[in-house]
């Protein structure tokens, strides 16, 4: 049973069906509301936060008459997200200066960095954390900085140093809340693994200029590029989310012919270096935005393994993101484009790596939704025997599932 006490498969048709709805008036706003049940009309606040499209939404929906509780979370979500967002500039524009005084030059990434071309209103995206790109060699005097600003280090792993501050506050269940705590990343690196592999592309995003303070991205490409691998990255673990469709959308309006050719060619025409993996994020936002030309799809599919194009040309957003309520022993098993390959992913998946259990002990103490899930706290022995016997609810959808509910009455 799920955390609305729905049955997993009833609770997957009415998330589909309101995630489809969603996403369709997001594209092309109408009129007529939808005929949901008040457990549907719930559910769709968990969508929208699962989603990143709260504030959104409440720009965009045109809906007769809404039931006054959804369009009262919607207008919340949109004020808390603008506060939010305040805050967020302000603690920007002082780590700018710092990072002039000191020196140093870091480069805003994804959300950070697409509010600044005015892709986005002010506090129209969620941003969970800040996400900055730096040099290896500055991460230690970056470290230091960011304590000088009252953050201290929560989690170091391969990817990235994550800060929070020193005295943290426990977040909001569902969505964004104004007092949420700001989150630094701090990011030596730009890689995905796809699934094992990871694919890095540093160098197409790190511009070759840089000043101290915050730096923008080099181009519309290397941001493009950004957006892609990141939700292709997502996509192997089911976490895209409509909003990373969204932002895809918006920068493809401002690619040219020639923004197109150079992110779908690689380093130098390299095919070593072509984008492979751009394909099912592309054919995606395609389909839920209209927003690629046919050639780009046509030119990515080419470069995409054959499999992997083939699985993704019968998807939708649904499949690939939490509106898909049971977890999967393999989800990215289409992303394996070998045997060898699968074989190796399948055994991560079965024994992961250590630092995976370690984030995931940090996790139990330090997020709320693992610590009230029994699946958090099982053993990596016991998570098999229960992938193998049973579907199993997903932490997250049933974290937002059970927060709605909870804040409906």
């Amino acid at each position: 049973m799920s955390a609305a006490n729905l049955p997993l498969q009833p609770l997957q048709d009415s998330l589909r069906r309101i995630t489809e709805t969603l996403a369709a008036e997001l594209v092309n706003p109408g009129t007529a509301t939808p005929s949901w049940s008040d457990s549907e009309w719930v559910l769709a606040r968990a969508v929208a936060v699962l989603h990143g499209v709260c504030p959104l939404l409440a720009r965009t929906l045109c809906w007769e008459r809404p039931p006054e509780g959804w369009t009262a979370f919607l207008a919340a979500q949109r004020a808390h997200t603008g506060a939010r967002f305040a805050r967020m500039r302000e603690l920007m524009s002082e780590l700018d200066a710092e990072l002039r005084q000191e020196g140093i030059p870091l480069v805003p990434l994804k959300g950070a960095a697409l509010h600044g071309p005015g892709l986005y209103f002010p506090g129209e995206r969620p941003m969970a954390d800040v996400d900055l790109l730096g040099a290896q060699e500055d991460q230690e005097r970056t470290a230091r900085l960011l304590g000088r600003l009252g953050f201290r280090a929560k989690m170091v792993t391969a990817r990235h140093l994550l800060f929070e501050p020193q005295q943290p506050r426990a977040p909001s269940e569902l969505g964004e809340h104004s007092a949420n705590d700001l989150k630094i990343e701090l990011h030596p690196r730009i890689s995905e693994p796809l699934p094992v592999d990871h694919v890095d592309i540093t160098d197409r995003v790190f511009p070759r200029a840089l000043h101290p303070g915050l730096n923008g991205y080099p181009s519309n490409t290397a941001l493009m590029t950004h957006l892609l691998l990141h939700a292709a990255g997502t996509m192997t673990f089911r976490s895209l989310r409509l909003l990373h469709l969204k932002d895809i959308s918006l920068v493809a309006a401002r690619m040219t012919t020639a923004d197109w050719k150079e992110l779908l060619a690689g380093e130098s025409n390299d095919a070593r270096t072509r984008a492979w993996w751009a394909f099912p994020p592309l054919w995606l936002a395609a389909g839920y935005f209209s927003c690629v030309p046919q050639w780009v799809l046509d030119d990515a599919e080419s470069w995409c393994p054959r499999g992997l194009a083939r699985a993704y040309r019968s998807r939708t957003l649904v499949d690939v993101s939490y509106s898909t309520p049971w977890i999967e022993a393999l989800p990215a098993i289409a992303w394996a484009p070998s045997a060898r390959m699968k074989l190796r992913y399948a055994l991560q998946r079965l024994r992961p790596e250590p630092e995976v259990l370690a984030i995931r002990k940090v996790l139990l103490h330090t997020e709320p939704r693992n610590a009230r899930s029994e699946w958090a706290r099982l053993s990596q022995f016991r998570r098999v025997l229960r992938l193998l016997t049973s579907r199993t609810e997903r932490v997250e959808t049933a974290a937002a599932v059970r927060a709605a509910f909870e804040q409906s009455h």
